[in-house]
């Protein structure tokens, strides 16, 4: 029957962060060589120092005619100057030659006219505008110089990223191996997708969520399947898990009920298992954080509402240090609250909201105050607000920060 009485402590989120961290003392995995046509997404890891200037000669900007600047100066549409055209590699004094977007500048040229500021006429070209020298010119090294930092180790590296490195002639960069999470599933009412549930069954939908938010950060799910609500079956799947992967995750199971097997499962295989069990949020108050064989084990709730918050709060930080990522915030939107919203002291909120933009101004729709396992709260939501442990509510108009998960619409 204690075990039905609840949880006698709470752990503060941060505390609780805090101390997982720190017994663990997570190393960023190693590094592995990959193709440039197959990093996007994956994190730089080590420096790519640029090993040639970029761009690697002075050249055009524009299409137009590469000249010497001073020949051009006082040149109006009232009074043009006149350059003979020239096909040669060197433009002498008064002389101009056409050159076309990204073409070397010839020798003697200090800038290049545009097109529409010239008029071709016999022999030559009228400048009906004056440029000074470096004008739509890009300068050899301007982009980046030999020797300089060009993308900076631990970059998550999007298109822009390998189209710089490509530029550079890079064909494959160092990055970081990804990390391999094993996710297990616990209850005897759970079905596999795909089998029709009978009565006082469910489909478990929690595996195919947590999988999708590791494959988003850059991880690799390796799946364990149910296990029973069965001691024995429990061990083995994170037993399993260990073995394989880098980090466990198991949902189900973590609360104080006589089927919530998974605390007394992972202290049951190896010191110095669980850590911190209950903490002070809402929802996700059941996640266990427990150690295994140096590895971590996070035990998040059956609710998969209160799974995607334990993620977010604890996976998603661990995982981007195995990354060698020290942060990766998501996008953060000023908005005001559209209704009061009550909390509880002493218990961090996780609200959350949809946020909307109408007459130029930010507003944030709580969609739903209580319940874990109602799924449409995020699919309706496109953000959360931090409710702190010190606040009994949010007033209605209230300023508030959204944690944005989703992109934002007008209303």
């Amino acid at each position: 029957m204690a075990r039905l009485r609840g949880f006698e402590r709470l752990t503060g989120v941060d505390e609780a962060l805090s101390i997982f961290l720190k017994e663990l003392r997570l190393k960023r995995l190693a590094s592995v060589r990959v193709p440039l046509h197959g990093a996007l997404g994956r994190v730089l890891a080590e420096d790519a120092v640029a090993e040639s200037d970029l761009p690697p000669f002075d050249r055009s900007a524009v299409d137009g005619y590469a000249l010497r600047a001073k020949d051009t100066f006082e040149a109006s549409q009232v009074s043009p100057r006149v350059l003979k055209l020239t096909q040669e590699d060197r433009i002498a004094e008064g002389e101009a030659r056409q050159i076309w977007t990204g073409s070397p500048l010839p020798r003697g040229a200090d800038a290049v006219v545009m097109l529409e500021h010239t008029k071709r006429v016999r022999g030559g070209i009228q400048v009906w505008s004056p440029v000074t020298p470096s004008h739509n010119v890009s300068m050899r090294g301007e982009d980046v110089k030999r020797g300089e930092v060009a993308v900076k180790e631990g970059t998550r590296l999007r298109p822009h990223h390998l189209g710089l490195l490509a530029a550079l002639g890079r064909t494959h960069v160092s990055v970081v191996e990804k990390p391999m999470v094993a996710i297990l599933s616990t209850g005897s009412e759970l079905v596999e997708l795909g089998f029709k549930p009978k009565p006082a069954q469910v489909v478990d939908v929690n595996r195919l969520i947590l999988s999708g938010l590791c494959v988003e950060l850059g991880a690799d799910p390796l799946d364990l399947g149910i296990a029973r609500d069965d001691l024995n079956d429990i061990k083995a799947k994170i037993q399993e898990g260990i073995a394989k992967a880098d980090v466990v995750l198991t949902t189900g199971g973590t609360s104080v009920g006589y089927a919530d097997l998974v605390p007394a499962a992972i202290n049951q295989i190896a010191a110095p298992g669980v850590i911190v069990h209950g903490i002070a949020m809402r929802p996700a108050m059941p996640t266990v954080l427990a150690i295994l064989h140096g590895k971590p084990i996070i035990a998040l709730s059956g609710n998969p509402v209160a799974a995607m918050i334990g993620f977010e709060v604890f996976a998603r930080p661990l995982i981007l240090k195995l990354l060698g990522i020290e942060s990766e915030p998501r996008p953060l939107l000023k908005a005001r609250l559209t209704r009061r919203v009550p909390s509880v002291l002493g218990r961090r909120v996780f609200l959350r909201v949809h946020a909307f933009e109408r007459e130029g101004e930010f507003f944030a729709e709580p969609v739903r105050i209580k319940g874990a396992s109602v799924l449409t709260t995020m699919t309706k939501a496109n953000g959360y607000v931090i409710i702190p442990e010190d606040r009994e509510g949010l007033a209605e108009g209230e300023p508030v920060t959204v944690h944005l998960f989703d992109r934002v619409e007008g209303a």
